[in-house]
């Protein structure tokens, strides 16, 4: 784990060096003060040395100017050495976010994935300047001080160098115990944003049905969880301070007590005592920075566990060692006896499943809801895999093929698109980054899309809101048909795409899936007779099979599971 958090540090080597070089003047300054401050009431002043009292009266003034100005480049270069990190770590982690499979996903809340990226990293760039800095400051303050300590009197030293390794015995148990509950309130933190995000983008459903009572109360469950994880973690802080402040206090009566001591049985002098009551308080800053750093490590390493988590999650699906991509593509698909189901303990939801659809040519898949039909359409871009059998793009298996390749290569239009919260032009523009305006207007014209948005006060640059809550389904629909318009791909599939829409925005969304589909393999999920009687085929599913197939004539003619569904079930409607 520490090889894997070191290598964050390396491309800001330079911020790093410029804030241990801080640290170490830090520590010098703070060394000296005391010793020079002993020179003056001690020698300077008995003498009545003046011009010396002002020398090194300078002397100390030049060394608390520079502690000053220490403490400001390395307060300010040492954080934002943590944030450039913190950059870096959230770059990976999204970045790594992108090539794992839909199933981390389906099993991964939002919410939790949400308080990684944002909480947890901050919490981790804390560490990551922190650290060094504390420690080195630490070691070269303490050093410092116990050696001229030891040559004003070894003593007094050995007495006041007892409570050290108590206090930091005292301050790595408790903090081995705080570890654990650091962990807990991280994860309880996740559940809140996981139900508050639940809870806001399913307001809507919430109001229409007047549960605001029982969201509310679920959310109490959460918090108050949360509330007693975060109790507990402040029980053991408290412990953990309050002890720390005892070995503080004790520590000033215990050198101020042996001091005396040492003044009335030996040579030491007043100006030696203050010297080392000044050195305690040298001595304290290193020992609260170590305990600090116990504290906020415990906060780091949990923290740090959770982001290896995500970034030792490997992705299902990748690509195969020699996959490639096609000169061409003629857009023939094949599915070859496949089986599939999301886990091995669940019902198989593809069963030997067989269909061809030829270059150019538009197949309609039918069935009740749950036969797989939805299933077909995510097994082809390899969203997900085929356990059995084989699916191949112009005779090549997908599984040869490089993945981005794929997905280039096939426009999806689903059931309900998802709209970035942006606006219509950013949503457009998405299906070919860069494009011209010119392009992303006519996308919208072949969409039947255009007339709504010049008729808006701000164009294409009027937002939708999130998840599209300004527009109705049958404009978002038409916006992501026009993402696909302009992307342009060789092979389309239409995932329920007109099977919630009212019959006017079902005729302008079918237009413009008629005009995308000329000249271009199509494959439709589809309820609507409409859409299916367009079809040059059709293969209807029943539990994960293939029932029958034919076009819309031979299966209303064969009077069996098809004609069933339009005329007895009322699936297929007009």
């Amino acid at each position: 784990m520490l090889k894997r958090f070191m290598k964050y540090y390396y491309p800001h080597k330079w911020l790093l060096m410029l804030d241990m070089g801080t640290a170490i003047l830090r520590s010098i300054c703070a060394v000296l003060i005391p010793w020079v401050s002993r020179d003056i009431l001690g020698h300077w002043v008995p003498e009545g040395n003046t011009p010396m009292v002002w020398l090194y009266s300078g002397i100390a003034l030049l060394l608390v100017t520079g502690l000053a100005l220490a403490s400001y480049i390395n307060t300010l270069w040492g954080h934002v050495l943590g944030t450039r990190m913190e950059t870096d770590m959230r770059r990976d982690i999204f970045r790594h976010l992108q090539k794992l499979s839909f199933s981390y996903f389906d099993n991964t809340k939002t919410g939790h994935i949400m308080s990684r990226i944002s909480n947890d990293l901050f919490t981790i760039s804390e560490v990551a300047h922190h650290a060094p800095e504390d420690l080195f400051i630490a070691a070269v303050t303490l050093a410092g001080a116990v050696f001229f300590m030891f040559k004003m009197d070894p003593v007094l030293t050995l007495v006041a160098l007892v409570p050290i390794p108590l206090m930091l015995g005292w301050g790595g148990s408790y903090g081995r115990r705080m570890r654990t509950h650091f962990r807990e309130v991280r994860r309880k933190v996740a559940d809140i944003n996981s139900n508050v995000e639940n809870a806001i983008q399913g307001i809507r459903e919430v109001k229409s049905y007047a549960n605001e009572p029982r969201q509310m109360e679920l959310f109490g469950e959460v918090n108050t969880r949360f509330r007693t994880a975060k109790e507990n973690m402040y029980r053991k802080m408290a412990g953990f301070h309050s002890g720390m402040s005892f070995f503080g206090e004790s520590y000033r009566v215990v050198v101020v007590g042996a001091g005396a001591w040492r003044c009335m049985t030996s040579s030491i002098t007043l100006a030696d005592v203050l010297a080392f009551v000044m050195y305690v308080g040298f001595i304290m800053d290193p020992i609260r920075r170590i305990v600090h750093f116990i504290e906020t490590y415990q906060h780091g390493v949990a923290s740090f566990e959770r982001f290896t988590e995500i970034m030792d999650e490997q992705p299902e699906i990748s690509n195969r060692p020699h996959a490639k991509r096609l000169d061409s593509v003629r857009g023939r698909l094949d599915f070859d006896h496949v089986s599939f189901r999301y886990a091995e303990d669940l019902d198989w939801v593809l069963n030997d499943v067989t269909l061809t659809i030829n270059e150019g040519q538009t197949v309609a898949v039918v069935g009740e809801s749950g036969a797989g039909k939805s299933t077909v359409a995510s097994l082809i871009p390899r969203f997900y895999e085929a356990q059995r059998g084989e699916i191949r793009l112009d005779g090549v298996n997908v599984l040869d093929l490089k993945q981005r390749f794929l997905r280039e290569t096939i426009g999806i239009v689903q059931q309900t698109p998802f709209m970035f919260d942006s606006t219509i032009h950013e949503n457009i523009v998405f299906g070919r980054p860069g494009a011209s305006d010119s392009d992303v207007e006519e996308a919208a014209r072949q969409a039947n899309i255009l007339d709504f948005i010049q008729s808006l006060p701000e164009g294409f640059d009027s937002p939708v809101g999130e998840h599209g809550v300004k527009l109705s389904g049958g404009q978002k629909q038409r916006i992501s048909i026009a993402r696909v318009f302009l992307k342009n791909p060789a092979l389309l599939i239409f995932d329920e795409a007109t099977s919630s829409l009212d019959t006017e925005s079902e005729q302008l969304i079918q237009a413009a899936m008629d005009r995308l589909s000329q000249g271009r393999t199509t494959l439709v999920i589809a309820h609507r007779l409409s859409t299916v009687r367009k079809a040059d085929y059709t293969y209807v599913l029943k539990n994960g099979e293939v029932e029958e197939s034919g076009t819309h004539e031979e299966l209303m003619t064969a009077k069996s599971y098809y004609h069933r569904l339009h005329t007895a079930g009322g699936l297929l409607t007009t």
